[in-house]
């Protein structure tokens, strides 16, 4: 049985990620209340694996997790896009007009401002995780008041859904890293074909640099996917790039790593995987 590491509660969309990339496989799920505490975990357990958002189409990149990735041991096994689709769950009985209070993550409440307009008059909470959120109203009984959550949180606290896809965007998707120790690699990643790279970098504050850089992976013909800057704390006007980078032929993508390694400085590859092309429905 994997030992899967997710933040947030059972239920929780962390977890149907994780389900669905390890499809067939039995998992105990161990919740965290943050990222951090993944790698907590981990540290206690070097056969741990853990799962851990890094980028929402809507919301964006999840900037904090960049840095955890870099300052751990935790490499990147593999990726999984998943659609998310929230409802909107109560318990048993009761009906849409029923519902005065609403509550779920702050970022699952953006993500439904279009139909929470829909209901006049209702109160919304904010609340630290849309799983935990169903679970609190299952454990203290809280009539009048509902999640907005997965359905498989739903199903897991025993509570009705009154309303699925309540998202304002259907094209939803988050997409999430597989994160393991070295020596699990092997039996984390789906197969042996690599075809995607993350790392990360930091270059000088000279002028054109970061062009020199790309002018290199194109040559080699690597394809730069996504780019991500964050400052340096204490050092002003200086910035650390995270890419990833997908490729046909994995000799010319290492050697297009050794190619920029002169022009740039504090070079760590946070994972080699293979790229997930489509992502998958909640």
């Amino acid at each position: 049985m994997k030992r899967v590491a997710i933040q947030g509660g059972p239920g929780a969309y962390h977890e149907i990620a994780a389900r669905d990339y390890f499809k067939g496989e039995e998992l105990e799920i161990v919740p965290c209340n943050t990222f951090r505490d993944i790698f907590a975990e981990a540290e206690k357990d070097p056969m741990l694996v853990g799962v851990m958002a890094i980028e929402n189409t809507i919301a964006g990149s999840l900037l904090q997790n960049h840095d955890l990735l870099k300052m751990n041991h935790l490499q990147i096994a593999g990726e999984h896009k998943l659609r998310i689709t929230h409802s909107l769950a109560a318990l048993p009985g009761q009906s849409l007009p029923d519902i005065k209070e609403v509550m779920s993550h702050p970022m699952a409440l953006m993500q439904c401002e279009d139909f929470l307009d829909t209901l006049p008059g209702i109160r919304v909470v904010e609340h630290d995780d849309t799983a935990l959120a169903a679970k609190e109203i299952r454990d203290s009984q809280m009539s009048g008041i509902a999640a907005i959550c997965s359905t498989l949180a739903a199903e897991m606290y025993g509570l009705e859904v009154l309303v699925r896809g309540i998202e304002t965007n259907k094209r939803n998707f988050t997409r999430f890293f597989i994160l393991a120790r070295e020596e699990m690699l092997r039996e984390v990643q789906k197969e042996n074909h690599i075809n995607k790279s993350s790392m990360v970098f930091v270059l000088p504050h000279n002028e054109g640099t970061l062009s020199r850089v790309l002018s290199v992976l194109s040559f080699y013909g690597i394809n730069l996917t996504r780019i991500q800057s964050l400052p340096i704390i204490g050092r002003e006007w200086e910035y650390q790039f995270y890419i990833d980078l997908t490729f046909d032929d994995y000799n010319r993508y290492r050697q297009s790593v050794d190619a920029i390694k002169p022009l740039i400085s504090g070079l760590k590859v946070l994972g080699e995987y293979r790229e997930e092309k489509n992502g998958s429905d909640e």
